[in-house]
This record gives C-alpha cells, sequence and structure tokens, in this order.
C-alpha cells in the first residue's frame, strides 16, 4: 500500500478527520500558514508542494507559471489562458469558481440548509435581517472549493458591486465531515458578504466567500485591504466596482467556499446537484420566464 492510499484511509475516517482538522488552534494553525506560505525558498516550496500532493489530487498541468517562488503563489496561481471559457447565456448565472456543489436549493422562506438535518437561517450568515429577506424564497448554491482547486475566483455575470462587508470569526474546517457536526458553521466562521447587481437589470446578487482553517485570507482585488483575522475595520466597505462576466474578482488563500443567493427570478439549472464538481464558467443558475 502507498503513503497515499495508507493517508486517504486515514483521512477517511471521520472522527479521526474532525480531530485532525479541528480540534487544534485553529486561529493560530491559520497564522502560522500565512506566515509559512509566504516564505521565499523554491527548495521549500518544492518540498511542501510534494507533501501537499500526498494529502490530495493537486494538479499544477494547467497552472500558468511552471515554478513557485512561495506556497502563497502555488495557493493563488492563475491558469493558462482559455482554460475556463465562460457560457455566454445572458439568462444564466455562471460559476464564480471551480468547484464542488454542496447544499443548494431553493431558499425556505431565509432559511436554508448547511448539511442535511442542519438548517440556518440567512439573516445569521449575513448579519443582517434586511438584506436576508431580499432572497426570501430565492435559490442557493453552496460552492466547496477543496486545497488542490484553482483558488481565484470570477464574476458570474456583468454586475456591480456596491457594498462589502467584513464578518470576523472562527476558522472551522468546512469540509463534508465538519458541515456534519458543526451546527450553523458559515455563520460562525470569517466571511464576507459581497452584495451585487446584474448590470443589465439591476437584479440583486450575493457572493458569501466564506474562510475555513489554514486560510482566514480573503483578497477581493477591488480594495485596497487584505481581509484577514488581524482585519480590524472598517467591517461595512461602500464601493462601486463594475466587472465583466468572467473578470477575475479575488481569491482564497488555499481553499474554502462560496455562497451563492439570487431572488426568486432565478433556480437553479437542471445540471446542479449536490456532489457535482464544477469549473468556473459553467452554468449555475438560470432566469425563469
Amino acid at each position: 500500500m502507498t503513503i497515499r492510499n495508507t493517508i486517504a484511509r486515514l483521512v477517511a475516517n471521520e472522527d479521526l478527520n474532525f480531530l485532525l482538522t479541528n480540534r487544534l488552534p485553529r486561529h493560530a494553525a491559520t497564522r502560522f500558514m500565512g506566515w509559512y506560505s509566504r516564505i521565499e525558498s523554491p527548495l521549500l516550496t518544492r518540498m511542501s508542494i510534494a507533501i501537499w500532493q500526498l494529502f490530495t489530487d493537486l494538479d499544477l498541468n494547467e497552472a500558468k507559471a511552471t515554478r513557485f517562488r512561495s506556497l502563497h503563489a502555488c495557493f493563488t496561481r492563475e491558469l493558462k489562458p482559455g482554460l475556463r471559457p465562460v457560457d455566454p447565456d445572458p439568462t444564466v448565472i455562471c460559476s464564480p469558481s471551480d468547484a464542488i456543489v454542496g447544499a443548494c436549493g431553493p431558499v425556505q422562506g431565509t432559511e436554508v440548509i448547511q448539511a442535511k438535518g442542519f438548517p440556518y437561517r440567512i439573516a445569521d450568515l449575513l448579519g443582517s435581517e434586511e438584506l436576508a429577506e431580499r432572497y426570501r424564497d430565492g435559490s442557493y448554491v453552496t460552492l466547496r472549493l477543496t486545497s488542490a482547486m484553482y483558488h481565484r475566483f470570477h464574476s458570474p455575470d456583468d454586475c456591480v458591486v456596491d457594498r462589502v462587508t467584513y464578518i470576523s470569526g472562527d476558522t472551522w474546517n468546512v469540509n463534508p465531515v465538519a458541515l456534519k457536526r458543526v451546527e450553523r458553521l458559515f455563520c460562525k466562521n470569517e466571511r464576507a458578504v459581497i452584495e451585487a447587481r446584474l448590470a443589465h437589470d439591476d437584479t440583486p446578487l450575493l457572493l458569501v466567500p466564506v474562510a475555513a482553517i489554514l486560510v482566514a485570507s480573503i483578497r477581493l482585488h477591488w480594495l485596497d485591504v487584505l481581509l484577514h483575522l488581524r482585519y480590524r475595520g472598517p467591517n461595512h466597505i461602500p464601493c462601486h466596482a463594475a466587472f465583466r462576466r468572467g473578470e477575475e474578482m479575488g481569491w482564497f488563500e488555499h481553499g474554502s467556499t462560496i455562497i451563492v443567493f439570487v431572488p426568486k427570478c432565478y433556480s437553479l439549472c437542471p445540471e446542479i446537484a449536490e456532489g457535482r464538481g464544477l469549473k468556473m464558467g459553467a452554468r449555475l443558475l438560470q432566469r425563469q420566464g
């Protein structure tokens, strides 16, 4: 049995997985990884990537660069041009990132599902009852980025971002094991609430990048600050940033989750289902009528 197979069997044990990825000083581990990942050493970076590949299906063949000066540069790598075509259908909202689809479907009033048996209120996630009401009876999709995936996220349609709210919090792992054990996990973790509207008709669109252990840093290109555990405000950031469909908006520094909310004039595309893998630019939500 190979080392990788042995590690895979250990990680598949849910109790051990949860223990190793959550029952440790999460903030301290996250700050350490933030420091470690920025060390510029080609040798250390190659060794770190080799170890990383023992735990994941990390494939760097799509990367624009062939060598990385740091682990951070690998985490936030760009892709070769043309590898993520964006669906051109104007009635469709596209996936903002590579991801595995998590819980998704209609919003029940203003409640959605984290995992089976674990509902949460949108207002608790967003920190605003008023904002949650805009998405009453709408649709949502949870997009999970694994550590090996392409970590940049893009505009799902032509849109304008009017406001960002940064909510500091914990750094629980956001993998399926943790989602089945920690109630309201997304409402506890560090996150950014990105309020946008579609450019062609002002339909509201909400993106909520949620950080996690070893991540806890969210870069949004239109802001001149890095949102992370040591960020002290302002927490409500008005802005006016226009994006074209597929244009890069920012990145995570390891892997995490983006939750997309739309009002009830949109629903999931028929092919979207929990567990499905998506590439950035794929069809995600479609306009009704």
